[in-house]
């Protein structure tokens, strides 16, 4: 499958499409620049944006009561300091907008629903045998659903469709099926189908760019990305740019076959020694691969994404940070379809968030 109109990847903050929503509407530089901010931070005063920005008070002033007049943020809890009156924040609104996003495994997809602050509000998994009856346009049907989820009143802020899409190598006949052998074919019937915009990524760096605009790594500018699914992949993101890692997407492989294993009663697998050996292969793969980074790079963050249980990511995730104790390691913040998450995201970096 070929690279297409896909968002971002390099850099993680564009806007690659000069039309506004329909509500809410983001008219101006200044307001994305201004969002932009917001989605980046937890909270920010107008003082902070200004800054940042080098803008005027004013000009934030009626930017910000834009801003809220369209619900897109609102004022946080009031911070007292030492002296004068108390700072009051700019936050963004949870229901300000929304975003569906799909992400395609190795049996079926999974289709999420986020709010504009990141928070999953929807989640179904789907297997490819039940979504392949539509000829025209299977994805329809699951994003429809995923649609109604939103408050009918609201879906009017569902900013855009995100895909997350595997490298080539990894697209199987189950993905074939679903979307076809043209990504602009399925990319343009989804948009007819469905009336809104529809970005499309590899699925490892959305959820890179989902851990940046709402994970652990929302305050990084510098880290090293490894996602851990049936496969050990990894992106490096440099000044928020994403690029990709030096981890074969086979490296260590399996982890799929071994969680399966590991719900059957009597396997092999759930003797304690495999998993050390299992855990020792990805530890080792990962603390390789940084090593090679480090001699060309200075990262000192690294953020580790996995849909594994936490009885298999916690004991890895310590392992992993026993062996690279000179560097800061992190869970991902989602566990539940975290490239699905990081699909949902890329409507928000692209008509949101400036360069």
């Amino acid at each position: 499958m070929p690279d297409m109109r896909f968002a971002p990847p390099n850099p993680l903050r564009i806007a690659d499409r000069a039309s506004g929503l329909n509500a809410p509407s983001v008219r101006s530089y200044n307001e994305r620049l201004v969002l932009s901010l917001l989605l980046q931070n937890e909270s920010t005063t107008r003082l902070e944006i200004g800054q940042k920005t080098g803008l005027s008070a004013q000009t934030i002033s009626v930017i910000v009561r834009s801003l809220e007049q369209e619900s897109l943020v609102a004022k946080g809890e009031a911070q007292r300091g030492r002296m004068g009156p108390p700072t009051i924040p700019m936050i963004l609104n949870p229901e300000g907008a929304f975003s569906v996003g799909v992400s395609f495994g190795t049996r079926g997809a999974d289709v999420v629903v986020i709010d504009f602050v990141g928070n999953i509000r929807f989640h179904k998994a789907h297997r490819y045998e039940d979504i392949e009856g539509e000829h025209d346009t299977p994805l329809k049907a699951p994003i429809d659903e995923a649609i109604r989820s939103v408050d009918h009143a609201m879906r009017g802020r569902i900013a855009g469709i995100g895909l997350a899409v595997p490298d080539e190598s990894l697209v199987g006949p189950g993905i074939r099926k679903t979307l076809g052998h043209d990504l602009a074919d399925a990319q343009a019937g989804l948009e007819i189908a469905l009336g809104l915009p529809v970005f499309m990524q590899n699925d490892v760096t959305a959820a890179a760019g989902g851990e940046s605009l709402f994970g652990v790594a929302r305050q990084l500018s510098d880290f090293v990305f490894f996602y851990l699914g049936s496969r050990l992949q990894c992106r490096l993101v440099l000044n928020h740019q994403i690029h990709n890692g030096s981890v074969a997407p086979d490296a260590v492989g399996g982890l799929l076959d071994l969680a399966d294993a590991m719900k059957r009663p009597n396997s092999p697998s759930n003797d304690e020694a495999a998993m050390s050996a299992w855990r020792a292969r990805c530890r080792d793969r990962i603390v390789d691969s940084v090593s090679a980074l480090l001699g060309f790079v200075g990262v000192q963050s690294l953020v580790l994404s996995t849909n594994a249980p936490a009885g298999t990511a916690d004991p890895l995730l310590r392992e992993i940070t026993a062996a690279l104790s000179h560097m800061t390691v992190l869970p991902g913040k989602i566990s539940t379809a975290p490239k699905a998450w990081g699909a949902a995201s890329l409507p928000y970096h692209s008509r949101f968030m400036v360069q």
